[in-house]
């Protein structure tokens, strides 16, 4: 079961973070699908045909505001992506927020890093998958 189909994340400067989010959806593999001067867009949305994918927006908003206990997960597909996905992010204006590694309290192969981007706004990236060999 997929249970989102889209979501939003609203930044104060989306000049300043655009390079982050390019960086790191780029790392997971997601296509920038628009770049409008108040919103990017990432992923494929559904349609009628197809309704598995899932998209994100990243918004301009003047009343942005971040808080520590929400974030945004995204999936990988390997260890190797959750570890491109965080280092993409330090280098495009991310601040570390956790190191990629297991987080056996969730499950034995839970591989995840966390990274806040420019405007403070929390994003992890996940594989649950045993590591690859």
């Amino acid at each position: 079961m997929f249970l989102l189909d889209h979501v939003s994340i609203t930044v104060t400067d989306l000049a300043r973070c655009c390079p982050f989010y390019d960086a790191i959806m780029g790392a997971l593999g997601a296509a920038k699908v628009y770049d409008r001067e108040d919103a990017l867009g990432f992923g494929v949305r559904c349609s009628a045909a197809e309704d598995l994918h899932t998209c994100l927006a990243v918004y301009a908003s003047d009343s942005a505001a971040s808080d520590p206990r929400r974030h945004w997960c995204f999936k990988a597909t390997s260890h190797a992506q959750v570890h491109a996905f965080h280092e993409a992010g330090l280098r495009h204006g991310g601040t570390d927020d956790g190191a990629p590694g297991i987080r056996a309290h969730y499950h034995e192969h839970y591989f995840g890093a966390f990274l806040l981007d420019p405007d403070g706004n929390r994003v992890e990236a996940v594989c649950h998958r045993a590591e690859d060999r």
